[in-house]
């Protein structure tokens, strides 16, 4: 009888659940599994850090609404990917991490690099397990992958000591998983949303808001036909947007603190009462709004703000019944009410304040103008990253998503330093949409080494830095403590150094031409960094500080 090892046997298992594309830094007892999966034909993406593996895996995920795989080597490597891990399940993203470690037979030796890492991996993922029969570890991926696919979506890991990896044993004892791991669609309770389509009905200001949970449901058609239907308008969540196109007749994202704070009956689908949209709570929202809160997970019902009716189902199916129960009911609104004329109105009046900005001519560059060019350049179904401090208000103020999933950010753990990591996993997840990275300088700082890994495994993507010469920018009447201050330092280098194209802009006349020179270098396969210098003085409209009011920070 034939044998394999055990490196064959996690890649074999890994192609049979439906990977495609492996986050890696090479390294430790992994490094058969890597071998084993590229033999495979599965694409094999080496990056220069483990956080950025996970961090890519997570972009993946979110763009394909598939597992996202990193593999990392051992102790401190396999460590490092923590806080992308914990950032995945932040955004319940589908994370597999597989770390290498010591040998079973080892442990309690004080072998090398021994540490536990299932224990530091727990409070991270939604189950971290340790393999120690090679036979099983087909059966405990299959596992992992139903964990992370199901419900409310999130990371796992599995520990692969090194005997593990290196034990032989006979391939036909070996039950091999598939990719047909179940994904519960789940019903509201019929009561439920009859009564909230009720509420809606009696409502005179409603509002729809959804995050990220209509993304995971792949719920952007049913989230369209009950908006179209009803004629409510609505808002998203930061990394929510595009699950209907911006330019839609009943989006206002320019209006979003008015419809908050005014609207009377709020219907909630798939996103949290966290901080990013003020825990629903005054003086962010109105202190006698009634709020309809569906969502997969039941513990989010009543989170933070009691809901008027709770209704726990998949975004999808609980759109689809109260689409179906509005129809019956008549709950429609007509075109040009009231409400959406004064969201309307607000919307443009937000929009025209920031023109002058959008146009100006001031040297150092005004970010406003730095985004403004970069809106002219995306594509309509161009994925966008934004990652900073102001630069993720800028970017929430002047730059729209039109697709579902196109648009990530730092998150609720306000995670800096995603925005190499995650153009390199959209790219590989999406070869064939434009990928355009918006970030600051020193977020770009925390792992822009990455850029060396999009140019190695070309993945051509568009970097353009927005350069105002320090952490956080420069604080009003505050004192310059060192660290703050970074110098608008020759970013583009970076990317020239490694065999990308890189340029400096410093006048706002410049910036539309070099956006295209590097469109140009991305079409032609060649990754791409714009180092736009910026006014470090300059404020978007909705500064509140480094941990403002809710919703302002992660734009």
């Amino acid at each position: 009888m034939a044998q394999v090892t055990g490196a064959h046997v996690t890649a074999k298992a890994l192609q049979r659940l439906g990977v495609d594309t492996i986050f890696y830094i090479i390294g430790g007892p992994v490094s058969p599994i890597l071998e084993e999966a590229d033999a495979l034909g599965i694409t094999m993406v080496d990056v220069r850090h483990e956080e950025t593996a996970a961090m890519a895996a997570h972009a993946y995920s979110r763009l394909r609404n598939k597992p996202g795989i990193c593999m990392t080597p051992s102790g401190p490597a396999t460590i490092n990917a923590l806080p992308g891990v914990m950032n995945a399940l932040a955004d319940a993203s589908p994370v597999v991490a597989i770390g290498g470690s010591t040998a079973l037979y080892q442990r309690g030796t004080g072998a090398f690099q021994e540490m536990d890492q299932v224990a530091m991996f727990t409070p991270a993922t939604k189950l971290a397990i340790q393999a120690t029969l090679t036979e099983r570890v087909p059966e405990q991926l299959g596992n992992l992958f139903r964990r992370a696919m199901s419900g409310v979506k999130g990371p796992v890991y599995l520990d692969m000591p090194a005997d593990i990896i290196s034990n032989k044993v006979e391939e036909d004892k070996i039950v091999y998983p598939t990719t047909s791991y179940h994904e519960p669609r789940s019903l509201g309770n019929p009561e439920d949303v009859k009564r909230a389509v009720e509420l809606l009905k009696g409502a005179e200001r409603p509002l729809v808001i959804t995050g990220s949970g209509i993304i995971w449901a792949e719920a952007d058609r049913e989230l369209r036909a009950f908006v179209e239907a009803t004629g409510i308008p609505f808002q998203t969540t930061p990394q929510g947007r595009g699950v209907i196109p911006e330019d839609h007749d009943l989006s206002f994202p320019a209006a979003k603190s008015m419809a908050f704070r005014e609207a009377d009956v709020v219907l909630v689908v798939g996103t949290r009462a966290n901080f990013i949209l003020g825990h629903f709570r005054p003086p962010r929202w109105n202190a006698d709004a009634k709020f309809i809160v569906a969502n997969i997970d039941a513990d989010e019902v009543h989170h933070n703000r009691t809901a008027t009716v709770g209704i726990v189902g998949d975004a999808k199916m609980v759109l689809q019944q109260l689409t179906e129960e509005a129809r019956k009911a008549g709950l429609t609104f007509a075109k040009g009410n009231q409400w959406t004329q004064a969201l309307a109105a607000k919307n443009a009046a937000n929009e025209e304040r920031n023109e002058s900005r959008w146009n100006s001519d001031s040297v150092p560059i005004d970010p406003m103008r730095m985004m403004k060019e970069v809106r002219d350049i995306l594509d309509r179904d161009g994925i966008l990253v934004v990652d900073g401090h102001e630069t993720l208000n800028f970017g929430r103020q002047s730059l729209p998503t039109h697709f579902p999933g196109h648009r990530l950010n730092a998150g609720t753990h306000g995670t800096m330093g995603i925005s190499i990591p995650f153009g390199l996993g959209a790219k590989a997840a999406k070869t064939d949409k434009q990928v355009v990275v918006v970030c600051g300088d020193g977020s770009f700082g925390w792992l822009g080494m990455s850029f060396d890994s999009c140019v190695r495994n070309k993945l051509p993507i568009l970097v353009v830095i927005n350069n105002n010469g320090g952490m956080t920018a420069a604080p009003e009447n505050s004192k310059r403590i060192k660290g703050h201050d970074l110098g608008w330092s020759d970013y583009q280098m970076i990317a020239q150094a490694f065999g990308g194209y890189g340029e400096r802009v410093e006048k706002p006349e410049e910036i539309a031409p070099a956006l295209q020179r590097g469109l140009a270098a991305v079409k032609n396969g060649q990754a791409a960094v714009i180092n736009v210098i910026t006014d470090k003085h300059a404020r978007s409209s909705t500064y509140r500080g480094f941990f403002g009011e809710a919703g302002e920070y992660s734009g």
